[in-house]
């Protein structure tokens, strides 16, 4: 009895992020699409790993398997603009639905792409996995943010992507098992497709869940009404600079995002110091080191599992501790101060300080969690059923990640992994200032043309 009625206030306060003014309750509604963030965050995860594959596969520098990477990001930048059409005429469901059916579609691509074993058919597997996940993220992200109180909407988003951290974590892990077996590299080639021809099942068993669920249509407030017909000018979704500098902030965040990722097993093989010999043995990274020259260093495989089991670990704990921190502190503000740890962060790493860098790689993990999803919330603030539509282009800017993992692939090829960074250093930079430049960007709160209780804080 003690512990239940302690525990209601908690549990009321849990649910009320779900339930409107009208008292609709869409928690299972949430807990659906929060289903998606973790199948997108498992295929990322694991073609994160499959980079460094690559280069000892097929023999390629560090820029050349940046394809992979280039491949997946293009995948969202030419289906995008189709997703966000397709969420408006067909609603939410119909957008989730044909994101599915092309997710397993490409999962399935990589059974015949294996017996193909060239770097093109891979590509393509990559790409279309890519492109169903873009239905699936251009439809997902803002709809999280309508299901429920206004004022919550930076809180749901975070919490769901929570999910996607989850993925995140495992995706290296299964990743690591299957790109880097026991076999070596000619071994591990012949079973990539058994972790994609798993995630077709599964997401096909998820198309039959959704084509039976209710889903409602849900459009976000019209705090510019935008949809009344008397906003003049302001009607497009352009002539608001929050909208826009949030496509360029996304353009710039999945690209440090992406090149962090991609290059970590890089990093981690390539520059930090020899590892303790009881460090070296110890259970995590049991098969994942190597005696070299008298002295115990990281190999792709240890590497592999403390990208999932440490750096996605730390980026999950962001994401949860996160979404507490938006809902009491201004999301803009929590934001810019995210990305401004993230410019020391990669700085320290930029320096190439040993293990002082190593430690400030795994933090950034942590700074970078609510990033992405925070760029949606302030992003769409305010445009009501334009929210689809800007959604869209800001999925379309994750195109980021394909154009600047192969700078810093190319740095890291005539310098070294540490010089890399510098890209994401740039990239946090901008971020900051768009953090702490959004408060008078949208006109939100005291002064601006539109109030804003979800962005501006208690």
């Amino acid at each position: 009895m003690f512990y239940s009625i302690n525990r209601a206030p908690k549990m009321k306060r849990i649910l009320g992020l779900f339930r409107t003014k009208d008292g609709r309750d869409y928690t299972v509604v949430f807990i659906l699409i929060s289903s998606l963030f973790l199948l997108w965050g498992l295929c990322n995860g694991m073609i994160d790993v499959m980079d460094k594959h690559f280069q000892d596969k097929l023999h390629l520098s560090k820029a050349q398997s940046a394809w992979v990477q280039f491949a997946h990001y293009m995948g969202y930048c030419f289906m995008a603009l189709p997703a966000g059409w397709l969420a408006r005429r067909l609603g939410y469901k119909g957008g989730i639905m044909a994101g599915l059916i092309i997710v397993a579609l490409g999962g399935l691509w990589f059974i015949p792409a294996t017996q193909i074993q060239s770097l093109w058919a891979y590509l393509m597997g990559v790409f279309v996995l890519a492109a169903g996940l873009t239905f699936l993220e251009t439809v997902a992200n803002p709809y999280t943010t309508v299901l429920g109180p206004a004022e919550y909407a930076a809180t749901r988003i975070n919490l769901a992507q929570s999910c996607n951290g989850v993925g995140w974590i495992f995706g290296p892990v299964i990743g690591g098992i299957f790109f880097y077996s026991a076999g070596g590299v000619d071994a591990s080639s012949e079973r990539i497709y058994i972790p994609y021809a798993a995630v077709a099942c599964v997401v096909l068993i998820l198309a039959v869940v959704f084509y039976f669920a209710s889903i409602p249509d849900i459009n976000t407030e019209d705090a510019y009404r935008l949809d009344e017909g008397t906003a003049g000018p302001s009607r497009s979704i352009w002539s608001h600079p929050h909208f826009v500098f949030a496509v360029v902030a996304q353009f710039l965040y999945v690209a440090a995002q992406a090149g962090v990722f991609s290059f970590f097993i890089n990093y981690m093989v390539e520059e930090i110091p020899s590892l303790p010999e009881k460090l070296a043995n110890m259970w995590l990274l049991e098969g994942g080191s190597e005696l070299r020259n008298g002295a115990w260093f990281l190999n792709e495989k240890g590497a592999a599992r403390l990208l999932g089991y440490v750096g996605f670990v730390l980026f999950l704990i962001g994401r949860f501790s996160g979404a507490a921190i938006l809902k009491q502190f201004a999301p803009h503000r929590v934001f810019g101060l995210y990305a401004a740890a993230n410019v020391v962060m990669m700085l320290l790493v930029f320096l190439k300080l040993g293990w002082l860098s190593v430690v400030a790689l795994f933090l950034s993990f942590f700074f970078m969690s609510i990033m992405f999803p925070t760029i949606f919330a302030l992003g769409i603030y305010g445009l009501g059923k334009r929210a689809k539509v800007a959604s869209s282009f800001i999925v379309m800017a994750i195109m980021g990640g394909a154009i600047m993992p192969k700078l810093m692939g190319w740095i890291a090829d005539h310098t070294n992994m540490s010089r890399g960074f510098i890209v994401p250093l740039f990239c946090f930079v901008v971020l900051a200032v768009y953090g702490f430049g959004w408060r008078r960007l949208s006109g939100a709160g005291p002064g601006g043309n539109a109030a804003a209780p979800a962005m501006t804080g208690h």
